[in-house]
């Protein structure tokens, strides 16, 4: 093992075994996506404090069933402008209408807050597949309106059924990733 001198690890120049993520990558998530990693940690340390002695499962599934009625009440919400001939088109130009988005980054934060709660480096490598899975998954769900669309329902069965697949969505990355950091918190424990 190579001994640093002490001046060297004070500049800060030491590289770090771990294995973090790009600039680029966090300048996306960031920028495109306003994805912010002090938010996640500060909606963990308060689930942590609001319910001390669960495990980290039950404080996933607190975060879950809190972001399950968000999803729908914002899925629903979020479909309402294209019920409206001319007034929605508008809404849609003043953005009101990007609810892709807003769902990706709900299931976003929710992914990475469950990381965190098995302890894992919301900065690892190891998240970028995990958040492009969950940048899929939500788009999928942004479907919903067109699969009532193609059935030729009435076009207001958009607004439940978009809340319905938003918070059916939410449920699914959040039982996905409870069982996959679960898991990985597992093989670390094994390995070491």
């Amino acid at each position: 093992m190579a001994v640093i001198p002490e001046a060297v690890k004070a500049t800060g120049l030491v590289l770090s075994r771990k294995r973090t993520q790009s600039m680029v990558t966090d300048e996306f998530l960031y920028f495109f996506l306003r994805l912010r990693k002090g938010e996640v940690r500060r909606v963990v340390q308060r689930v942590k404090s609001l319910y001390p002695d669960d495990t980290p499962e039950q404080l996933a599934q607190h975060l879950i069933n809190t972001q399950s009625v968000l999803s729908f009440v914002g899925g629903a919400i979020l479909h309402l402008p294209q019920l409206i001939p001319v007034a929605g088109n508008v809404w849609k130009l003043a953005g009101f209408a990007g609810g892709a988005s807003v769902m990706t980054r709900m299931h976003l934060y929710l992914i990475l807050e469950i990381a965190l709660l098995f302890e894992h480096d919301i900065e690892d490598k190891a998240r970028v597949p995990e958040l492009i899975a969950v940048i899929a998954a939500s788009g999928a769900s942004a479907a919903a309106p067109q699969l009532v669309s193609q059935l030729q329902w009435n076009p207001l069965a958009a607004i439940p059924t978009s809340g319905l697949t938003a918070s059916l969505v939410t449920q699914i990355v959040g039982a996905q990733a409870i069982r996959l950091y679960k898991k990985k918190r597992s093989n670390l424990a094994t390995a070491a």
